[in-house]
């Protein structure tokens, strides 16, 4: 049943350009399948194994930056005597290398921070996301600085007997989101329910008792680390060659806060809770900017997060099943008809 609902909803998104013609929705939707992307990947630390990454932007920008300098080249001194020139590379192996480094980064972190738990491992992430944002702003031989790197080539994708394909449009790039976004949800769903999934929703729901049946902690923590990096790596290449420009606010605190809402208010630790809460804090701004002051839009999309948390507490996914879940059935609300009592079962008072 849940497959079929799956392809439902697969089905139904691609069929949104079929009957959306409005090309700003459209890039509202193409920016926002990002975020969930990148939500997703948090989903898979936050809700499988609990563990809060507030730096988790961090690999979103990696990838963007990796991805770009990839496809555009550079020219850098390292150490004063050390040259490196680096020639343009297609854009599809920029995706790639986003993937693969970023994954990378997941791993260098997971191992250094693992090591502790809770607030500890907060505040790591968080000093992560800054070292990285401050390297990206302040090393502008590399990363152009608070200038940006411009004109970023689209992704192009070689097609048999056709050449390249540069995915230019907007209805191009919305299926190449909408892609990438199928694929990574697929890949989270077959690790949940592997038993690597079993071993981290173990950890996170009595560590002790996961490390009395031999599973490996670090090891356990730091391979979800890594997969949730490459997916958050391939989402900020999405979001680089989309939007052809990218400076060091791709690093911004509020871009980690949105993926992190997007969690929550759509339940963490369910697979569509990352898409129903990206959906909704995606577009909801979109629909509030004509109609409200910038000030009031942020006090109805606080108070629009409030209420959900209010009235489902665990999240928009979980909590909605748990409650059909809990719904009697036509056959139970029966009530069931007592026999006739007749006159020859009754007994006369003594």
């Amino acid at each position: 049943m849940k497959r079929i609902a799956a392809l439902l909803c697969l089905f139904a998104f691609a069929s949104v350009p079929l009957w959306l013609r409005d090309p700003y929705l459209l890039n509202a939707l193409i920016t926002t399948g990002i975020f969930i992307i990148g939500a997703m990947s948090l989903n898979l630390l936050l809700g499988f194994t609990g563990q809060l990454s507030l730096g988790h932007i961090a690999f979103f920008g990696i990838g963007a930056y990796v991805s770009s300098l990839t496809a555009l080249g550079f020219d850098v001194n390292l150490f004063g005597d050390f040259h490196i020139v680096h020639v343009p590379w297609p854009p599809i192996v920029g995706f790639v290398l986003a993937i693969v480094i970023s994954g990378f980064c997941g791993y260098l972190v997971g191992r250094l921070s693992f090591r502790v738990r809770g607030a500890y491992f907060v505040i790591v992430t968080i000093s992560f996301a800054e070292v990285v944002r401050l390297v990206a702003l302040n090393w502008v031989e590399l990363t152009q600085g608070p200038l940006a790197l411009t004109n970023i080539p689209p992704i192009a994708i070689g097609l048999p007997g056709v050449g390249e394909l540069l995915l230019r449009t907007k209805l191009q790039n919305y299926y190449l989101v909408l892609a990438v976004a199928a694929i990574s949800y697929l890949l989270i769903a077959r690790l949940v329910h592997s038993h690597f999934g079993r071993a981290m929703r173990g950890l996170m729901e009595n560590e002790t008792l996961a490390v009395a049946v031999g599973i490996d902690v670090t090891r356990t923590l730091t391979l979800a680390a890594v997969i949730s990096a490459g997916i958050a790596g391939a989402a900020g290449s999405l979001y680089a060659h989309y939007i052809r420009i990218i400076d060091p606010e791709v690093f911004a605190f509020i871009n980690t806060v949105t993926m992190v809402i997007m969690v929550i208010t759509g339940g963490k630790g369910s697979l569509a809770g990352p898409v129903v809460g990206g959906m909704i804090f995606g577009l909801l701004p979109v629909f509030l900017r004509p109609i409200m002051a910038p000030e009031a839009q942020w006090i109805a999309y606080g108070g629009v997060l409030i209420v959900i948390l209010f009235v489902l507490p665990r999240g928009i996914v979980p909590s909605l099943a748990q409650r059909f879940a809990k719904r009697p059935s036509r056959a139970e609300t029966v009530t069931p008809v007592a026999p006739a009592f007749s006159k020859r079962d009754a007994k006369e008072p003594a």
